[in-house]
């Protein structure tokens, strides 16, 4: 992705705001099996003190007019989608998501069913707060290089946790390890019933490790009104980085909402 323009500096005290007491746990990024490196896995119990059922879920919308599978929202309004893919420490994700509150912003999680089974109340935390939450499949392997069946079960399997734990399949899918799905994973996708695939439009490429400064720029160098957002729960420098990225998005006058408020 080719730099437009130069992000402001990481404030310290931002970072610090967010960052203080968390140690790095590197969960697996989004990009081409091929491109990535072995996820260092780092496991750390759930700060939640039960799994109860989270509040009744949204179950996934059909857009008349939308693709298939959708990268960006109207680029007339001054809103924009940040997604995190949900993976990793559960720490981290709860500093996340307490940031974007913090900030009035709402996100979208698409999450990985094996994470839900070891941090089942992420998912209530998650809806409690005004988020959306998705399928990100059950393992989080390459979808698009399975059989059909392999990539059915992959898909179905999150959905029937996400369903367990909320009331519904959640509002969107999204494949792994791959930014598209291939039309057979996005027909398999609507065949458990999900209407579109969510894919994003920027990339920040934190899964990368980057450092914060970097994660900022490649989302302000390419974001724009509509732009859907690809993010990590399971990276540090996201943690760091994400206060001064709401803060350049406000400055900018783009609101962060989820794909479905973006949408609709």
């Amino acid at each position: 992705m080719g730099r437009v323009t130069k992000a402001e500096p990481l404030r310290r005290r931002s970072a610090l705001r967010v960052g203080a007491g968390l140690t790095a746990a590197l969960a697996t990024g989004c990009a081409p099996a091929s491109a990535e490196r072995p996820p260092t896995s780092t496991r750390t119990a759930s700060p939640a003190p039960s799994a109860r059922p989270a509040r009744a879920a949204p179950g996934p919308h059909r857009f008349p007019g939308q693709p298939a599978q959708i990268d960006h929202g109207p680029r007339t309004a001054d809103r924009v989608a940040l997604t995190f893919h949900g993976q990793g420490d559960p720490a981290i994700a709860y500093a996340l998501l307490k940031e974007a509150e913090r900030a009035r912003a709402h996100v979208t999680v698409l999450a990985v069913g094996t994470w839900l089974d070891e941090h089942p109340a992420v998912a209530r935390r998650i809806l409690d707060g005004g988020h959306d939450l998705g399928n990100h499949t059950l393992h989080h392997r390459d979808i698009n290089a399975m059989s059909e069946a392999e990539a059915a079960a992959e898909i179905t399997g999150c959905a029937q946790r996400i369903r367990r734990l909320t009331g519904s399949i959640g509002t969107w899918f999204r494949p792994s390890r791959a930014q598209t799905a291939t039309p057979l994973v996005a027909r398999l996708a609507q065949r458990a019933g999900y209407p579109h695939v969510l894919s994003y439009d920027v990339d920040s490429l934190d899964f990368t490790s980057p450092g914060a400064n970097a994660v900022v720029d490649n989302v302000a160098s390419a974001v724009r009104p509509g732009s859907v957002v690809s993010l990590h729960f399971g990276y540090q420098d996201t943690v760091a980085a994400l206060p001064a990225l709401l803060d350049h998005l406000d400055r900018r006058g783009l609101a962060a909402v989820t794909c479905t408020e973006l949408l609709t």
